[in-house]
């Protein structure tokens, strides 16, 4: 019977070598976008692991995804988990030491992994701050995003659910004007609806700005390849009737 359909790998059919990963996987749980976002820098800021991404599930229940050594990732959830403990966010973590493959082909943990190989180095850290605030209900985000961008000079980069009506707004700028406009739609979001959650991340690593949804409008689209046509037709030439040799009048040749 034939396994390899929706991404099943037959057992047998794996190298002795290659039937456990050579790195290990870190995920840690919380309640609130803001929160497992806050959560993912403090692991990503205390080892040398790579951001795989967020998982939502709905009911506000997010994962974030690491990968590397084992011990660097035990490092990193460890860290998450005392963050997110401090923000009273915390559902679950755990450690996986060398995945099996049929793992990493079934959930969600393996991509993002083919930038990291094209650039092997530790991502740089940016000089902009994010700031992320969560509401209960679409009106009230709408309406403290508003506010935050009429507030202070910040660039409005996208917007998260999660389900069980959570909604988070993404702005990015320098910290002084993320901070104030922090505070502007913290107040607009109280007056409209129910605040929730509000997070400031400093000088967030590219490999955190990779994994945070981007409004379409911010993204530039790369240009398009001049498509030629493979085959080119060629016109038909038209043929010259030329009058016959022996009709010809030669100089110095009489009749």
């Amino acid at each position: 019977m034939e396994l390899h359909n929706y991404g099943i790998v037959p057992r047998d059919s794996l190298p002795k070598s290659n039937r456990t990963s050579q790195t290990s996987l870190g995920l840690v749980s919380t309640i609130s976008f803001p929160v497992i976002v806050s959560t993912a820098d403090a692991m990503l800021k205390s080892s040398g692991v790579t951001l795989v991404g967020f998982e939502k599930i709905g009911s506000g229940h997010c994962t974030a995804i690491v990968r590397g050594a084992t011990a660097e990732v035990r490092i990193a959830v460890q860290a998450g988990i005392e963050h997110a403990k401090r923000e009273g966010q915390l559902l679950s973590s755990l450690v996986i030491p060398r995945p099996f493959p049929n793992l990493e082909v079934i959930f969600p943990i393996g991509s993002h992994l083919l930038d990291d190989l094209r650039h092997p180095s530790r991502s740089r850290h940016s000089s902009q701050a994010l700031g992320l605030l969560e509401t209960r209900g679409f009106p009230a985000i709408v309406g403290a995003a508003d506010a935050m961008l009429k507030s202070a000079d910040v660039e409005l980069t996208g917007y998260e659910t999660i389900g069980d009506g959570l909604c988070t707004v993404i702005i990015r700028g320098r910290v002084a004007e993320v901070a104030m406009a922090l505070q502007v739609g913290m107040a607009e979001a109280r007056r409209i609806g129910e605040l929730i959650a509000v997070t400031v991340v400093t000088r967030p690593l590219e490999d955190l700005e990779r994994c945070l949804p981007l409004a379409s409008c911010l993204i530039e689209e790369e240009p398009q390849p001049l498509l030629l046509p493979i085959q080119v037709k060629e016109l038909e030439k038209e043929l010259i009737e030329l009058p016959e040799l022996g009709r010809l009048r030669l100089p110095g040749r009489e009749e």
